[in-house]
């Protein structure tokens, strides 16, 4: 695909989607299928297809989620493994996105900056950065789905000491292709998901690592295989298989999460059950494996196989709960005034949320910043006409909430279609109550609170983290409920 800049001012397309990772080509096949008339184009940043999955290269990375819900309904993944690595899930994007012929609308190299709807014209000004300079789009509907995490640059606090540290400092989301580990000793601070993904990583490298964490996480342990849908595929043709499949993960995660909302002590009981059980020690899950907050308070870690629980076992990793009084030259010194010798040190620390990839947003000239904004079904913003973005879910996998929102701006084209109108713009009702977007106290979203948009109070103004009730509500719903039309 060729990205060189086209005519800086002229080009207008139907759709504009922006990001080319797992949400934008799944974008990409739900317009080409239900909204076969419209034309449109996918810019991506980056020179590659994957998004996430093409940027993080640490060792161990993969998904956090089942790939039967992480992958495309209208592609069911069919690998063994349940969990996959981060490599097989970016050779099934970009296949997918080839097969579907989604790869020819792909504009590399194009970084969306801002864009400006005019209420006349009714349509969206995009300014795009290329390597051949800036240029303008126009479109009559902007979807963006780029997610909400920084491409270029991580959480990176600065450590007391920092510079004294004689070995090296390297961060996941950068990790350096020349670091060889084997037979070194590293130090990962960190407890979230990708702590507990490069810990036994690292081990199997032949590393000796310790997981330095200040507070501690609820971890559980799911098979990388999954045998009942190993036994579904053998008696279901593909697509029947990875409906059924999908559902039943669907079902079962929902089930825990609201068995977390409602019955806390019951899902602390059964997750400390599950890590006594893969540790081999209730002394150990008492000092770094039980967290004083509930269970889905903030986001649940999984370690496939138990990988995690199986490295501590071994010796080849080693957990410390406590907090950072300074780097030295040989390590960090912790504030009990232990010290952990480290020829590595990796700062698993978090991520930064960039909600709407950081476009400059304004309607008639009027600058709209994303943290004034109510998000309408999760996915639209109040007072914003012809924008939608795509966010998934952060109690299940996010390709489940990212098709349905897809299929939702399908619908939504279509009716304008149908109707005559050029514009559709939520409107959020007087006197609502205003409340978080994200339902988690993790860090990376505390961080970003004075950003992220708000929801409200009610459907269609409160984002559910419950697939089924969405899909009878995206699928089926209203979508004039809400909404104001234009012609």
């Amino acid at each position: 695909m060729s990205d060189e800049a086209s005519d800086p001012v002229t080009e207008h397309l139907d759709v504009l989607v922006v990001g080319a990772g797992l949400s934008g080509v799944g974008a990409g096949y739900r317009l080409q299928t239900m909204c076969p008339t419209k034309t449109y184009a996918i810019l991506e940043s980056r020179s590659a297809i994957g998004g996430t999955w093409d940027l993080f290269r640490y060792p161990g990375v993969r998904s956090d989620s089942d790939m039967q819900t992480l992958g495309y309904p209208f592609e069911p993944w069919v690998e063994a493994e349940a969990i996959a690595d981060g490599g097989q899930i970016l050779d099934y994007v970009r296949r997918t996105a080839a097969k579907y012929g989604i790869d020819k609308r792909i504009r590399f190299r194009h970084r969306v900056v801002a864009a400006d709807w005019s209420s006349e014209d009714a349509r969206w000004t995009v300014t795009v950065e290329t390597g051949g300079g800036e240029q303008r789009l126009t479109c009559g509907f902007l979807y963006l789905c780029s997610g909400y995490y920084d491409y270029e640059q991580g959480h990176a606090p600065v450590f007391p000491g920092q510079d004294d540290f004689a070995g090296r400092i390297v961060h996941p989301q950068f990790w350096p292709e020349d670091l060889d580990v084997s037979g070194k000793k590293v130090v990962v601070i960190g407890s979230g998901a990708t702590a507990v993904t490069l810990v036994p990583s690292l081990a199997e490298l032949g590393a000796d690592v310790t997981m330095l964490q200040r507070s501690q996480t609820w971890i559980t342990s799911l098979p990388r295989r999954d045998r009942v849908a190993d036994a579904l595929r053998k008696v279901l043709p593909g697509q029947a298989a990875g409906d059924v499949i999908r559902y039943k993960n669907v079902l079962t995660t929902g089930a825990f999460y609201q068995l977390s909302r409602r019955r806390p002590r019951v899902a602390r009981a059964l997750l400390t059950k599950g890590a006594v059980r893969g540790l081999g020690s209730s002394e150990l899950v008492r000092e770094h494996f039980t967290p004083s907050y509930d269970p889905w308070d903030q986001r649940l870690c999984l370690v496939p196989d138990g990988d995690l629980f199986e490295a501590v076992r071994a010796g080849t990793a080693h957990v410390v709960t406590d907090t950072i009084d300074t780097f030295t030259a040989s390590g960090i010194r912790l504030t009990s005034g232990r010290e952990l010798d480290a020829d590595v040190i990796v700062s698993a620390t978090g991520l930064r949320m960039k909600i709407a990839g950081g476009i400059d947003i304004s309607v008639d000239g009027e600058r709209r910043p994303t943290h004034d904004l109510v998000v309408y079904r999760g996915m639209m913003f109040g007072g914003v006409p012809n924008l939608a973005i795509c966010v998934g879910y952060v109690n299940a996998s996010w390709t489940l909430r990212a098709d349905l929102a897809s299929r939702y701006v399908c619908r939504l084209l279509t009716h304008l279609d149908a109707h005559g109108w050029r514009s559709a713009m939520p409107v959020p009702p007087g006197g609502m109550d205003r409340r978080p977007l994200l339902p988690l106290s993790s860090g990376y979203v505390a961080r970003a609170a004075d950003q992220l948009p708000v929801q409200g109070d009610g459907a269609p103004w409160l984002m559910r983290q419950n697939y089924l009730l969405d899909r009878r509500d995206m699928l089926r719903g209203d979508v004039t409920e809400g909404m104001a039309f234009a012609r």
